[in-house]
């Protein structure tokens, strides 16, 4: 031991360290040297992984087991990195708990350059008539972008859409309704199920109207999509038509069990095989609404109503629209109507429902402004009650 405090003593600071770096086996003469480099490397370590997981809690916005796993993956010392990335969002529109969002789920960009490895990422889609509040939505919605190469994926992948629509305008749409298309390999699926759909003569009109604002109704593998073109064929829709399109993607966007689920769901309601398939054929979007919204609004027409299940199946549109903010408001109305005897009970439902705001304004509450005066009032009350609703759900 004294031998070994001597040649401490005696070294100089720099041979010490080239000599424990230089080989380990010569460490092995000196065990306790051996011993202190390897405290002194895990105490460096120990400490950088303890700032990482603080500064990831305290101002980053991470659990601390999100730090915890974080800190696996990207280390640091400072906080001017990890800060520089808050400060490149913030300057770009984003929020602080937004840009947290982000940097949870994809944390290997606390290590990026934000000028080098996102800022050409963000003046793309700029340059491509996206505004500040549409990048924020499509990065925050899908951060993985970020990581994306600009040149191999981004730009082939919005290049491909801009030459189908012949439009950027259009392309960008389709990117902020479904920005996740972005990462898909679009020769093996979008290309693949225009031709499909193009087969069985779908209008190109019909086939870019889907693909801009329903784009991942495309994301499939194309032996799945032709499955899903034949069933819809065989179920009487028309290629030709819209509702061809639209059947479609209602097909596409569940599963068959939840597609059953649904089913099993409007004959708890009276419904039948054939009048479920009539509501589709007419409404494809009724196969679309969750079970909730279902329930309620059949609920809303069968016991706050009174309706027959006969009358609901051939407009199903009336099922997709909201109660809290059209149906309850217009009822009362109605309701009101009918107490005075100013209206039969065999009303419209489509008049009532799903005529515009003006035209409803005009044929159920101005054309009784001498017997119900106070008709706008109520109607206007329960409209703004739905909105306050709304403001206690944010």
């Amino acid at each position: 031991m004294m031998v070994m405090v001597g040649f401490l003593r005696r070294s100089p600071p720099l041979q010490v360290c080239f000599t424990l770096s230089s080989s380990s086996s010569k460490l092995q003469h000196f065990p306790f040297l051996h011993f202190c480099f390897f405290c002194t490397a895990s105490s460096s370590s120990s400490k950088q992984h303890s700032f990482t997981v603080s500064h990831l809690v305290n101002s980053c916005g991470f659990s601390h087991q999100e730090a915890l796993s974080t800190s696996k993956i990207v280390h640091f010392e400072t906080p001017e990195k990890p800060d520089s990335i808050f400060t490149f969002f913030s300057g770009h529109g984003f929020s602080e708990s937004q840009t947290s969002k982000i940097v949870r789920t994809q944390p290997q960009l606390l290590g990026f350059n934000p000028e080098k490895s996102l800022l050409p990422k963000l003046q793309f889609f700029y340059s491509k008539g996206a505004t500040k509040s549409d990048v924020v939505r499509i990065l925050v919605s899908t951060p993985a972008i970020l990581k994306r190469s600009l040149e191999n994926q981004i730009i082939p992948s919005f290049n491909f859409f801009k030459d189908f629509f012949q439009s950027e305008e259009m392309a960008i749409d389709a990117v902020k309704h479904f920005p996740r298309v972005l990462l898909f390999d679009l020769g093996t699926y979008v290309e693949s199920n225009i031709k499909a759909m193009q087969e069985v003569e779908v209008p190109r009109s019909n086939i870019a109207t889907l693909l801009r604002l329903q784009p991942r109704a495309f994301m499939v593998r194309p032996d799945k999509f032709k499955e899903i073109l034949e069933e819809v064929k065989e179920m009487g829709f028309d290629p030709s038509k819209f509702k061809f399109v639209q059947a479609v993607h209602a097909m596409r966007a569940m599963s068959k069990s939840t597609w059953k689920r649904k089913i099993e769901v409007y004959k708890q309601w009276g419904w039948s095989e054939d009048e479920i398939r009539l509501a589709f054929s007419k409404s494809p979007c009724c196969m679309m609404l969750s079970e909730d919204k279902i329930m309620a609004t059949m609920d809303f027409f069968f016991n706050k109503m009174g309706k027959k299940s006969s009358l609901i199946a051939p407009r199903p549109l009336l099922l997709s629209l909201s109660l809290e903010k059209r149906m309850i408001p217009r009822y009362s109305v109605v309701q009101f109507l009918l107490s005075k005897g100013l209206i039969d009970k065999d009303f419209s439902l489509t008049a009532v429902f799903q005529s515009t705001e003006k035209k409803f304004l005009q044929k159920f509450v101005n054309a009784y402004k001498e017997e119900a005066p106070q008709l706008l009032n109520l109607y206007q009350k329960k409209v703004g009650d739905s909105k306050n609703q709304d403001c206690l759900r944010e």
